[in-house]
């Protein structure tokens, strides 16, 4: 058995009942492809290749992108061994759906990859850190960027979480498995997303100050002009970026961007 990578957040999970409960989050079908991200050793990889038409491997750790084939024998696997942030989903049989057991350390740049892809899966079911999970699927009120981009894309569900003694070694905190579905139409029609995305990172810009003051400096708008827009938008102008929901945000840019 190939020794964890410490330097890629590398934590082996067996627990079978964890496994299939990953499986079950991701209501995978006979007829779908599945892209796993991170198969590692390979447990996860051959309960989807028992349930799928066919997975899609891609590991970054040479050593273990070139065993996945021997350990997992499976007719319906294919294993790439690369960077999943520079793989080309736009090569992914549509529809298909993304299952994976993620490395904590690169737990946002993956969601965020995926959520803004022009070629995106169905769904995303991942088991990543708890925190991570609850901060993903947060409500207004304690809204952060990584959770704006995944819900104007997707529509995340929390399911079962994985406690750190199922890893192997066991990391610091416990896991939870979250699933995103893709939207199939744009959440909003009206607001290009880098519009939207651009006055959400302005508000972010100071997160301990209050919009009027973090939109103003972001977006190169004087005091008065920002108070003016919060008005305008029906925004409170003493609130601060994570206490706006998404419609919030989509007031906020309608009235930058009138058409």
């Amino acid at each position: 058995m190939s020794m964890p990578n410490k330097a890629l957040g590398q934590h082996w999970l067996f627990d079978s009942k964890s496994l299939a409960a990953v499986c079950d989050a991701a209501n995978i079908q006979p007829e779908d492809t599945i892209l796993e991200i991170g198969p590692g050793l390979g447990p996860l990889t051959t309960q989807l290749t028992q349930r799928a038409k066919k997975v899609i491997a891609v590991e970054f750790d040479d050593f273990l992108a070139l065993n996945l084939a021997s350990r997992v024998r499976a007719k319906n696997l294919e294993v790439v061994h690369g960077d999943i942030m520079h793989f080309d989903l736009g090569k992914m049989p549509r529809p298909y759906k993304v299952v994976a057991n993620v490395p904590y350390y690169i737990t946002s740049a993956i969601v965020r990859m995926l959520a803004e892809s022009a070629t995106p899966p169905v769904s995303t079911t991942i088991l990543i850190q708890k925190e991570v999970a609850e901060r993903i699927a947060a409500g207004a009120g304690d809204l952060s960027i990584l959770a704006l981009t995944t819900q104007f894309y997707a529509i995340p569900q929390l399911g079962p979480v994985v406690t750190a003694d199922k890893f192997d070694p066991p990391p610091k905190v416990d896991s939870q498995i979250i699933t995103l579905r893709h939207r199939a139409q744009p959440l909003f029609n009206d607001v290009a997303p880098k519009d939207f995305f651009r006055v959400v990172k302005a508000g972010f810009s100071e997160k301990r100050k209050t919009l009027r003051n973090s939109l103003s400096g972001g977006l190169h708008m004087t005091k008065e002009e920002t108070v003016a827009l919060l008005t305008r938008a029906k925004v409170d102008t003493g609130a601060r970026a994570e206490q706006l929901g998404l419609e919030d945000w989509h007031r906020l840019t309608q009235h930058i961007y009138k058409k």
